[in-house]
């Protein structure tokens, strides 16, 4: 398992600059917020590709995830908070299919980059509509999406949180059932799989086969922030051997958007504290 951070960490820079700040740290990879005011899939000139290629292969890093769990951008100006819309559970059609195209276009730069993934969410649930509906939207909007994924030989990973319509793994994998394709899996948050009090080597052994990433962050108090790891009380450890123990050899991927003003200095000590829980855990 490689290091990688994530560039939501660093929006107040631009995407080259987030790229070169994580190749300096020393992680091996980085996953690219697809979201202003890094990439807005459908945005994205060939200049600006060819520059984010130039750059990883000037760094040697690789690319763990294209995060297209968001879409702020598509409101102006954009919220201050995640919110998650316009979802590809939206009971409006033509916002449901712009969500999409976007996340199309995600796959397309994925592909462009060589990034292996695409996460996506699936919103919160909605009083203008029930559950089931919502899902049955869903599993539709995955259907072609992994269709074109197939094709560009990306993989797509749903990622749960508490709070939104898919929220824990068995629900993940409903879902990856009902949608029926090979390239459909998680990324795997274990903070928020933590959130959810979910059994830790069970519910990795579940999603066997479907992880394509595993985001990390720290929990403390059972409050849904993120925390550079070392500062809360989740089990490391059990994570990584878990994951271990059915072969997970991906990249797992520090996640904290919750440092916009000391991305480096959270960065720096994430690196150092999972860099040696990973030499405990060979």
């Amino acid at each position: 398992m490689q290091l990688a951070y994530s560039t939501n960490a660093f929006t107040r820079f631009d995407l080259p600059e987030s790229l070169r700040q994580i190749a300096s740290l020393g992680f091996a990879g980085a996953e690219i917020l697809c979201d202003r005011p890094h990439w807005f899939p459908g945005q994205v000139d060939r200049g600006a590709l060819d520059e984010v290629k130039a750059i990883l292969n000037e760094t040697g890093l690789g690319v763990s995830n294209l995060n297209a769990n968001t879409a702020n951008g598509y409101y102006s100006p954009s919220p201050p908070e995640n919110v998650f819309e316009p979802a590809l559970t939206n009971p409006d059609e033509k916002l449901r299919r712009w969500r999409e195209n976007y996340t199309i276009e995600a796959v397309r730069l994925a592909r462009g980059v060589g990034a292996q993934c695409v996460s996506v969410t699936s919103g919160r649930p909605t009083s203008a509509c029930e559950p089931e509906r919502s899902i049955a939207y869903f599993v539709e909007s995955l259907v072609r999406i992994c269709g074109v994924a197939a094709d560009y030989g990306v993989r797509i990973g749903i990622e749960y949180e508490p709070g939104l319509l898919v929220e824990r793994a068995s629900e993940a994998l409903d879902v990856i059932r009902a949608v029926g394709s090979p390239v459909l899996g998680v990324n795997l948050d274990i903070g928020h799989s933590f959130l959810d009090g979910e059994p830790v080597e069970e519910t990795v052994s579940a999603l066997e086969g479907r992880i394509w990433n595993v985001h990390v962050e720290d929990i403390k108090d059972r409050k849904h922030f993120h925390r550079v790891p070392g500062d809360g009380e989740l089990p490391f450890q059990r994570y990584l051997h878990a994951l271990r123990g059915i072969g997970y050899g991906g990249f797992i991927t520090v996640e904290l958007y919750s440092y916009p003003d000391k991305p480096v200095e959270a960065g720096s000590r994430a690196l150092a504290y999972l860099t040696a829980l990973l030499g405990e855990n060979p």
